[in-house]
């Protein structure tokens, strides 16, 4: 076996066996050391001894079957067989995204159990699954954010084969795998990389979970080849096919070409002839992430629309505590993001008493990911509480309508789909003093929102290191047939998504121009204009009370000529767990339901 580190600060590095064998690596002009070493085998179990002294394990590690405090072990990437030859990768463009974390997704929390649900998900209308982070980190649980080895597959869910045998099965259905990767940070526990090299550091800048990461300054080249080198190997060795970058705001780079460029143009390198895409999370909604290289972009396909959460979950809860503050979930607001993306594009934001955003109207209403839950969100309140849980049954159905049906990529959260009764909460398996500070860190976060800043309500939080936190997490599948209504509502709206013309074209091509109108103070309308004359679509959406017009002083309310509207798809449909829909229009008079979406549709006006 060949092995290769890199460890400049270091004048000696030796690679031990757990056998005893020991060998020493040469060293590279570069900081590398490296060399052939005979006794190591498939499964041997080793570690570098730095200087004749301590010994780590592998930075660069492909598996660490005792966590990352162990040894590391030797992987055989080749051993596994791929079936999926068929399958031509993936773009954003189109999709339909499930966003799940291994350990919760099933009772028993390993790649197999989920790969046992992946055609139930595409059978649903999912044509992307996204993975949250894998990378090892230390403890039997955790959402994998602080993970210190970013090249092996957490050892809680399976062996690497496990992995690679999920995205293989995904592929034969249909279905992309998204992995979501954290390079804003290394994790606090099991975190070895000074010891090789300070270079990987910045103290140039500040970062929000501990020590800035270098890519810029003296010595950067290092982390910058592991990072553009991590992103090759999750499209070579798993046939990943696509990247979700976690807070990206917290990755300082002022190169010629920024990092996430680099990383984005080697993950469709190593994609070979399959297509492969990258999304970015970023607080500062930088839209010059999503725009092409040779436009002064970085090349990204995508962002995270926080504004489209933010603003929805105002206007069905009616709650603006924190950094929800600067949203009134008024119609005026879901229109413009339908049509513009970020609703923040440079204007002032009081919240953070700095501009937010900068001008997006260039992108393409498929580059933003468009959610009502996820990961953060969920558990951003107090017993991480599910958004169907904070408001009525009804508004709950006509947001999920809006934006499953709306131009963008949506993204649903595990379980959103069934109205899983399972919270999700923060959680990570940290002992001692850090277990101490990650809880006294989490309820100071939570402490923005006024309603879980009283001592009592924060007594009452679960622990994020406590084993039930963990378990309470994990989804009941159960729950379909329970939930049985509002599953299938789901399963129908996609089915129109990807079956009506009118439809797929505006939510997944982007070439059906659309606009909307404000109704009443809840109440608002988007059109869809078909590409034939007089096929259009009307969504509207009402998440107040019911409304009876006679003055329809709107033109996008006017149907096409010669045709009437009728009724197409209803959120209230008895079958949904509604209440039944009147007639939208007739007789000149329009009625729209409390609490409800309902799609429609020209048809030829019958002669009199």
């Amino acid at each position: 076996m060949h092995f290769r580190v890199w460890a400049p600060r270091r004048k000696k590095v030796e690679l031990v066996l757990e056998s005893g064998a020991t060998s020493e690596l040469e060293r590279e002009q570069s900081g590398h050391f490296s060399g052939m070493v005979r006794d190591a085998r498939e499964a041997s179990r080793y570690r570098f001894r730095l200087d004749g002294g301590s010994m780590f394990p592998d930075p660069a590690s492909r598996r660490q079957p005792e966590g990352p405090h162990g040894p590391s072990e030797v992987v055989n990437p080749h051993r596994f067989r791929w079936t999926d030859e068929q399958w031509g990768g993936a773009e954003l463009r189109c999709q339909v995204i499930s966003e799940i974390h291994i350990g919760t997704f099933t009772r028993d929390g390993t790649w197999d159990a989920a790969r046992n649900e992946l055609p139930e998900l595409a059978s649903l209308g999912i044509t992307a699954v996204e993975v949250m982070p894998v990378a090892e980190f230390p403890g039997q649980f955790g959402w994998g954010y602080d993970g210190v080895d970013w090249f092996a597959p957490t050892r809680l869910y399976g062996c690497p084969d496990d992995f690679r045998r999920f995205v293989n099965d995904a592929h034969g259905l249909g279905l992309a795998v998204v992995l979501d990767v954290v390079y804003n940070h290394f994790g606090p526990d099991g975190n070895y990389w000074r010891e090789y090299s300070d270079d990987y550091f910045s103290e140039r800048y500040k970062n929000e979970w501990g020590e800035a990461l270098n890519f810029d300054g003296p010595g950067a080249e290092g982390l910058r080849e592991l990072v553009t080198a991590n992103a090759a190997y999750w499209a070579e060795e798993f046939h990943i096919d696509g990247l979700r970058l976690d807070a990206t705001q917290q990755i300082f780079d002022t190169s010629p070409e920024n990092i996430m460029a680099a990383l984005a143009r080697e993950f469709r390198r190593a994609a070979g002839k399959r297509k492969a895409f990258v999304v970015a999370e970023n607080e500062r909604q930088e839209a010059t992430l999503a725009r092409a290289v040779d436009a002064g972009g970085y090349g990204l396909d995508g962002l995270w629309n926080d504004d489209f959460h933010h603003s929805a979950r105002v206007a069905v809860t009616g709650r603006d505590e924190a950094y929800y503050c600067n949203y009134k979930g008024r119609p005026q607001e879901l229109i413009s993001m339908l049509k513009y993306g970020y609703l923040f594009q440079g204007q002032w934001y009081p919240w953070q008493k700095a501009p937010r955003g900068c001008p997006a109207l260039d992108l393409k209403t498929w580059q933003f990911v468009l959610f009502i839950q996820n990961h953060d969100q969920v558990s951003n309140g107090y017993g991480g509480q599910r958004l169907d849980r904070l408001t009525s049954p009804g508004r709950f159905r006509a947001v999920t309508a809006l934006v499953l049906l709306a131009p963008g990529t949506p993204l649903l959260f595990q379980g959103q789909e069934f109205w899983s009764s399972a919270p999700f909460l923060f959680f990570a398996d940290h002992q001692g003093e850090l277990r101490k500070l990650v809880k006294k860190g989490r309820l100071e976060f939570l402490s923005q929102f006024t309603s879980l800043a009283q001592h009592d309500t924060q007594a009452n939080h679960p622990d994020p290191a406590d084993p039930q936190t963990f378990e309470m997490c994990k989804l009941d599948l159960t729950e379909r047939k329970k939930h049985a209504p509002v599953y299938r509502m789901h399963k129908d709206l996609l089915r129109l998504r990807r079956e009506d013309a009118v439809i797929y074209r505006a939510a997944c091509e982007g070439r059906t121009a659309i606009d909307g109108a404000v109704l009443a103070n809840e109440c608002f309308l988007v059109r869809f204009f078909g590409e034939q004359p007089g096929d259009d679509r009307l969504l509207i959406v009402n998440l107040g009370i019911e409304i009876d017009m006679v003055t329809l002083a709107e033109p996008l309310l006017a149907p096409p000529e010669g045709a009437v509207w009728k009724l197409q798809w209803s959120s209230e449909d008895p079958q949904y767990g509604g209440s039944g829909t009147p007639v939208p229009a007739q007789g000149g008079m329009w009625k729209m339901p409390a609490h409800a979406a309902v799609l429609i549709r020209p048809h030829p006006r019958k002669s009199v």
